[in-house]
């Protein structure tokens, strides 16, 4: 009877013990929608950060006394990954670049993660044509008491006790299922060559960026550069201007235009010096690298422009429309849907299978004042069987429906990833060739423009000229030059991506010294 007693009491502490869990659980959440929220030591080591629980009666304050909802810092999410070693001496090219990037950037280790996930999912498929052969032990223990209705001596209860263990191995296998099992098979397969499709997509997409920003890096260089000698160019003005005026020639309103021009001209340095760094962390950035990195970049300012090409646009949209990774994987939806198709009809026929177990068991009974009795068995069979779908209120035809229906979706999706191709292609081949004839303008206007500003500071240091059309000649000179920095950059990335979009950006060497100058 006692040991009755405490077994009943340990069952009743544990099941209190979990019946408090839930509400305990609300314990971690603030006291109120107005109150902040901080970890009071409830969190049982989900929130890592090294600082002492706080009570929830405590909320963190301001000074001033108002809420203060800030995050507790937790120290094991400033862990930054481990960063690529960087030569500080070292000019990187652009392929050098986009190799970094390629080694580090998360985008594409996390592609790579997902093709690795779908080609495992067409093993867990493979695997149902196997059989699957499963070991279980069942054990148990069993105690009764029953009063005797005479007491025997001293015995007043009769108990019985009872304990066994029974192993076996059963055996389950699917031997035929009219196709289900080979389209979910089918549909997996084109599932991870989509993946994988993907996994190439994504560092086309990484070379792009990477190049992209390259480019508009090395604009935004040229542009600081062309507003530091526009600087100069303002400085020279002034010093003729307080030449003329020190030898009574010039006026002060001439000098304060000078004067004007040569501030203008620092700002516009500072701005450009600013959109360097800001292209500079853009490039960063699109290598997926930490952005307190510093690498010295190769100047991209001499690099040779493409020409304006003579592929035909309808060989170029085909050629497009066989390589692109967007177009293949979309097309691998078509067949993965169509396969998902013949296995919801598989799904409403009959499923043969198979089914063994091999069994043993041993168990003793003993009750009191008596001898133990042992026993030992075991067993063997195997059966074969059919299940047949008769009434399911119609689950099956609906899935039958869901699944053409997501065929349908999955083809019109290819043939509107098929048009947007087409849309990029055209646009990109044209945004190429509007850029190849600005640059070739903008050179025009920077040669003439250069001959303006030394022929205006000649002319107004000889006496024969105006400051104004020097501080003109001087602003129509720096538009001109950054004009021509801006349209060689458009043009390269504007040949990237064409390339891009052909599908053809599929190596960091088709950045190779040989197409510079």
């Amino acid at each position: 009877m006692r040991k009755r007693l405490a077994f009943l009491l340990a069952m009743s502490g544990v099941v209190l013990a979990l019946a408090g869990c839930a509400p305990n659980a609300a314990n971690m959440v603030s006291a109120g929608a107005d109150t902040p929220w901080a970890p009071n030591g409830n969190e049982d080591g989900v929130w890592s950060a090294k600082s002492e629980p706080t009570p929830a009666s405590e909320a963190p304050v301001t000074p001033a006394g108002a809420p203060d909802f800030r995050v507790p810092a937790n120290p094991e999410l400033a862990v930054m990954p481990q960063t690529p070693d960087i030569d500080p001496s070292r000019n990187y090219s652009l392929p050098q670049l986009i190799d970094i990037a390629q080694r580090n950037n998360p985008a594409t280790r996390a592609s790579w993660q997902r093709a690795r996930e779908a080609a495992l999912a067409v093993g867990m498929v493979e695997a149902t044509y196997l059989p699957l052969i499963t070991a279980n032990v069942i054990g148990g223990w069993q105690s009764s008491q029953s009063p005797l209705p005479l007491p025997v001596g001293t015995q007043r209860n009769f108990d019985v006790t009872s304990e066994g263990i029974a192993p076996n191995i059963a055996l389950q296998w699917l031997v035929f299922d009219f196709g289900e099992r080979a389209a979910v098979a089918e549909a997996a397969k084109h599932g991870a060559v989509a993946a994988n499709v993907l996994f190439n997509g994504a560092h086309q997409t990484l070379i792009f960026n990477v190049t992209r920003g390259y480019f508009t890096y090395g604009a935004a260089v040229t542009g600081a550069g062309i507003a530091r000698q526009t600087l100069r160019n303002s400085i020279a003005i002034r010093a003729a201007a307080e030449d003329r005026l020190s030898r009574g020639l010039a006026t002060t309103v001439e000098v304060a235009q000078a004067r004007q021009q040569v501030a203008q001209s620092e700002l516009r340095r500072v701005q450009a010096e600013g959109q360097e760094r800001d292209a500079y962390q853009g490039l960063i950035a699109a290598m997926g690298i930490n952005a307190t990195l510093r690498l010295r970049v190769e100047d991209a300012s001499r690099r040779r422009l493409p020409d304006a090409g003579n592929v035909p646009l309808d060989a170029m949209i085909k050629l497009a429309l066989s390589q692109r990774p967007d177009v293949s994987a979309s097309y691998s939806a078509v067949l993965a849907s169509k396969a998902g198709i013949q296995a919801a009809q598989a799904e409403i026929m009959p499923k043969v299978f198979v089914a063994g177990a091999v069994a043993t068991g041993q168990g003793n009974f003993n009750a009191s004042g008596l001898p133990t009795i042992g026993q030992q068995a075991s067993g063997m069979g195997m059966l074969v069987g059919a299940t047949v779908p008769i009434y399911d209120a119609g689950l099956r035809i609906a899935q039958h429906k869901q699944a053409e229906a997501r065929a349908e979706a999955a083809q019109q999706g290819f043939q509107r990833t098929q048009t947007l191709a087409v849309t990029e292609i055209v646009a990109a081949s044209n945004a190429l060739r509007t850029a190849l004839e600005s640059h070739k303008a903008a050179g025009a206007l920077a040669s003439a423009a250069a001959i303006t500003y030394d022929a205006a500071l000649e002319a107004y240091r000889n006496g024969v000229g105006t400051v104004t059309a020097a501080t003109a000649a001087d602003s129509g000179l720096l538009d001109a030059r950054q004009a021509q920095a801006t349209a060689h950059a458009a043009a390269l990335i504007g040949a990237a991506n064409l390339a891009f979009v052909v599908g053809a950006m599929t190596s960091g060497d088709m950045f190779t010294p040989a197409t510079r100058r």
